[in-house]
Order: structure tokens, then C-alpha cells, then sequence
């Protein structure tokens, strides 16, 4: 797909106060039981800093909220970093590119991105970017739509095209957005794909776990050191 940064950063802008509610309505409420797996993999604790990238309202972010955690929200959308601000204001928001963040060489001990990956220009670049912050020993954790089994195949992507419009029209101030979810999602690589340019980008022991028959996977991969 030819992704645009500036016009997927003004799509998510104007969907921003009614995000969360629609991702919950679309995904039958699967979004709160992927966080919670998201939240194991991170695995925060005290004394560490976690980076959340395209946080959005900050609604993962606060997951990982423990005493003595820092956790970082950061998104390309300044809706979305407004909204997060109001809603979560314990919550440390920056605007940041994937592509090129604002941050130190290793300055975090986890790194992770939900549903945000295949909205980045260019994803290698924004792997190895994710690679460089994270503190040697550390991980990453990826959550992303994915491919769902062959026997689900046909009825998912009735799904996308048919029956999401619908209710995105319903539940959404920009419905048209929803187009390009479902556009981006058959877009993207499956699970192996993805696993190798987690690799390509320097991680080690890097491994994927199916979520909802595929619909969904998280990737994890560590940063050789200590």
C-alpha cells in the first residue's frame, strides 16, 4: 500500500474520540483480551522503562502501569496524543515517528507496537529503530492483525469487506477510515514474514503466538546482552 505518513496521521486524528470505542465494537471485545497477552509479554517491572509506539489514547499504555514503571505513549498522531492526555494524564505522551525516534540508544527495556506497525511507511527502518532503544538484554513485542487459519480464510474476509464497513459506519465519526483497515490488513505479511524482519533487524530468539485463530499474533524478539 502506498502509506503516506502526514494522511494516515490526519485519518487517525479525526477518528480519535471515538477510536477506542469502535476497535471494541469491531473486534467483539477481543481488543481487552489481546492487551491482557500484550501486557504478559512486556512483562514490565519495577525499575524498567517500557516504550509504547503508536499508543494512540494510551489505552495500552496504561497496562503496563506498575509502582517504580516508567511507560512512554507515543504516537504519530497528535489527536490521538491529545486525547490520550486528557483521558490518562499519569501517562508520559510524546509524538514520535517510528521511523526516527526521539529517543537514547538503549534507553528502554521493553519496546511495543499494536496495531500500529503496518501503518509505518517503512517498516524495516522502524524495526531497527525499535532495536536501537532498547536496552541490551531487552524485548520487543509486537502485536499486530495477521493471517487466520485456511478454514476461516472465506468468512474473515466476508468480514473486512462487508460486515466492518457496516458497523464501522455505524460506530465511527470517519467511517471510511475502516476502509484502509481492512485494506491494510490483507496487505501485510503473514506471521513468518514478519518474524524474519524482526530478525533482519538485529533481535534474537524470536517467536510469534496466534491470538484468535490468527486474526491477530504477537512476535517477540530480545536484543543480545546482558
Amino acid at each position: 500500500m502506498n502509506k503516506q505518513p502526514n494522511d494516515v496521521a490526519a485519518m487517525f486524528d479525526a477518528v480519535a474520540p471515538t477510536y477506542d470505542r469502535t476497535n471494541d465494537l469491531l473486534s467483539f471485545g477481543q481488543d481487552r483480551l489481546w492487551r491482557t497477552k500484550v501486557r504478559a509479554a512486556v512483562a514490565a517491572e519495577s525499575g524498567q522503562s517500557i516504550l509504547d509506539l503508536a499508543a494512540g489514547t494510551g489505552t495500552s499504555s496504561v497496562s503496563f502501569l506498575k509502582p517504580g514503571v516508567r511507560v512512554v505513549a507515543s504516537d504519530f498522531s497528535e489527536g490521538m496524543l491529545a486525547e490520550g492526555r486528557k483521558r490518562h494524564p499519569q501517562l508520559e505522551f510524546v509524538f514520535a515517528d517510528a521511523t526516527k525516534l526521539p529517543f537514547k540508544d538503549g534507553e528502554f527495556h521493553a519496546t511495543t507496537i499494536s496495531f500500529g506497525l503496518r501503518n509505518v511507511v517503512d517498516v524495516p527502518k522502524a524495526l531497527r529503530e525499535m532495536y536501537r532503544v532498547t536496552k541490551p538484554g531487552g524485548r520487543i513485542v509486537i502485536c499486530e492483525f495477521s493471517k487466520v487459519t485456511p478454514l476461516l480464510r472465506p468468512f474473515y474476509k466476508f468480514y473486512l469487506k462487508v460486515a466492518m464497513p457496516i458497523v464501522a459506519k455505524m460506530a465511527s465519526v470517519n467511517p471510511i477510515a475502516y476502509d484502509y483497515l481492512g485494506e491494510s490488513i490483507e496487505a501485510w505479511p503473514n506471521q513468518q514474514a514478519l518474524a524474519t524482519l524482526i530478525r533482519d533487524a538485529g533481535f534474537e530468539r524470536v517467536s510469534y503466538k496466534n491470538l484468535s485463530f490468527g486474526i491477530v499474533a504477537i512476535h517477540i524478539g530480545f536484543k543480545a546482552g546482558n
